[in-house]
Order: structure tokens, then C-alpha cells, then sequence
């Protein structure tokens, strides 16, 4: 069922990801969703990739619907990201604001200092370290969905090559320095997590990233690798927790919040340039996968 999965949402290819899931061992979806299965305390889920000076709708709709599933479940899932996403989010689910150029621990000869962060509505605290936050909210899991990975230099880049570094608060270390499972997701090669995978992503034209994670999950659109998670815990479940999600709520819910597609640029309920409509029929897929309904 897993292989099923890492199958389908490669199926399409425009980003490489079908090459880079050969450097994967089988069943990484499984492992990582088992991660999650019966998880409860806090799970941190980063995501938001700078888009000119907003953010795009890959990654934020797969955060939200992992986000209101974890919870559903029992768990207490938080939000992790940069503004202008961060003020939008947090107008009804909680959320973490990490700020350009304080955002996270420096790693340096002498250990890990901590540089001072500010903390949203979940964290109660203005100014907090990214270990402090660690240490203080005790995560169950860490979760990265599109969220940009540093390079070799210590810059973030786009999928056209362009650095985007001054625009871009850190979530890297969140991952790098959580004592408890990390997952990240990724569709093209420059965000966090594809530090496991740095030889498969030489044949792309990227300014890669080599920030790791424990279980790295690849797709087509970083969207729907979320929506495999929630395929897995609903089959757990024997409950359709897919029937949940709504696609085209949530590309709404953020196009009339000011995101735009990464891909087009525009400001359409669309993902990396996929109408919803596609989307929709890879959840479809992801139903008939798990038993819980008729292949689109």
C-alpha cells in the first residue's frame, strides 16, 4: 500500500521526483506515517515558501490539512512558519512566527547558540529560542511541508535559482536539533529534508538543499504528500479521514488570504500550477488506495 502511494505521487514527474524516490527505501510513507500513528502531545508542522513578497499555496494547504487531522486525532498540532502566513494562519489555529534573520539555534564549533526568536500566539512568550521552544513544548514530532532548506552556503534559493535568503525565516533547525521523529516533504529538491537524498538531486538544475530529516517524502506537488500521511492513518483508523479535506476550501481558504502559485506567480486557487481539480483526483486515488472509495 505504501509502494502504491510513493507511486502515485510521482506519477507525473515534471520535477524529477520519480528519479530522486529511487534513492528512497521503499516504504517511506509507511514509516513515516507510523511516526504519527496514536500521536498525541504537541506536533510542529513548518511549512511556507516566500513567494516576491507573500507566500505560495504549496505546502500551507497539505500543513492545514495534516494540521486539523493530527487534531481531530487527538493530538495538538502547531504551526511553524514566517509572515505574512503566520498572521493569516493564526487567526484560528496556533501558530509559531518565526522572523527573518532570528529564527533559529547557529550551529558552531563550540555547540548550538541559540539566536532569539519571536513567538506567536501558541508559544506564549515574545522572544524564544529555537531550542527553548524545543525544549519547552516537548515535540512529539516535527513536520516540514515545502518549507525552503539551506544549502551547502547557508542560503535559500527558489526553483529558478533565485536567493531568497533575505526573505526566508529559518525552520531548519527545528528539524535538525528536535530529539523526537522528524518528517519533511518535498517536490523539487531545495527544501528541508533532501539533505538525504544529495546525490539523486545532482541531475537537477537546483541550487539543492542539505538540511536532513529523518523520513523524507517526496511528490509531485508537496500537498499531496500530506494527504498520503492521512490516507495511512485513516486505513489505521477504518475511517475516511481523506473525506475530511477539502482542496479547493483550503486553495480558497489562502487565495483570498493573499497567496499566490508558486509556479505561475498568480493569485489563483491553484498549486504549482495544477488546477484543483487535479489535486482533488489524487485524493481520489489516494481513497481507492485505501479501500474507502472507486479509483477517479
Amino acid at each position: 500500500m505504501s509502494i502504491a502511494i510513493e507511486e502515485l505521487l510521482v506519477a507525473r514527474d515534471h520535477r524529477g521526483m520519480a528519479r530522486v524516490r529511487e534513492a528512497l527505501e521503499p516504504g517511506y510513507y509507511l514509516r513515516a506515517a507510523s511516526a504519527l500513528r496514536d500521536i498525541g502531545g504537541t506536533v510542529l508542522i513548518g511549512t511556507g515558501f516566500p513567494v516576491d513578497d507573500t507566500y505560495e499555496t504549496d505546502g500551507p494547504v497539505g500543513a492545514l490539512a495534516l494540521y486539523d487531522t493530527l487534531e481531530y486525532l487527538g493530538a495538538e498540532p502547531v504551526l511553524v512558519c514566517g509572515t505574512p502566513l503566520s498572521t493569516t494562519l493564526a487567526e484560528d489555529r496556533r501558530v509559531i512566527d518565526i522572523a527573518v534573520g532570528n529564527s533559529a539555534g547557529r550551529i558552531t564549533d563550540q555547540g548550538v547558540e541559540p539566536v532569539r526568536l519571536r513567538g506567536g500566539r501558541r508559544s506564549g512568550d515574545p522572544e524564544i529560542s529555537t531550542l527553548d521552544t524545543l525544549v519547552s513544548l516537548k515535540p512529539s514530532a516535527v513536520i516540514s511541508i515545502e518549507r525552503p532548506g539551506l544549502t551547502a552556503e547557508g542560503r535559500y534559493y527558489n526553483m529558478l535559482g533565485e536567493d531568497i535568503t533575505e526573505r526566508c525565516a529559518c525552520f531548519d533547525y527545528f528539524v535538525e536539533l528536535a530529539g523526537c521523529p522528524t518528517i519533511a516533504i518535498g517536490d523539487g529538491g531545495n527544501e528541508i529534508g533532501m539533505g538525504n537524498v544529495q546525490d539523486a538531486l545532482k541531475a537537477l538544475d537546483i541550487e539543492p538543499s542539505t538540511t536532513r530529516c529523518g523520513e523524507l517524502l517526496v511528490a509531485d506537488v508537496s500537498n499531496w504528500g500530506a494527504y498520503g500521511l492521512i490516507a495511512l492513518l485513516g486505513y489505521w483508523r477504518g475511517e475516511d479521514l481523506l473525506a475530511r479535506i477539502s482542496p479547493a476550501q483550503l486553495l480558497e481558504y489562502l487565495s483570498e488570504r493573499g497567496s499566490v502559485d508558486g509556479v505561475t506567480r498568480e493569485p489563483t486557487p491553484t498549486e504549482d500550477g495544477f488546477e484543483v481539480e487535479i489535486g482533488e483526483t489524487v485524493l481520489a486515488s489516494l481513497r481507492e488506495i485505501t479501500g474507502f472509495g472507486e479509483a477517479a
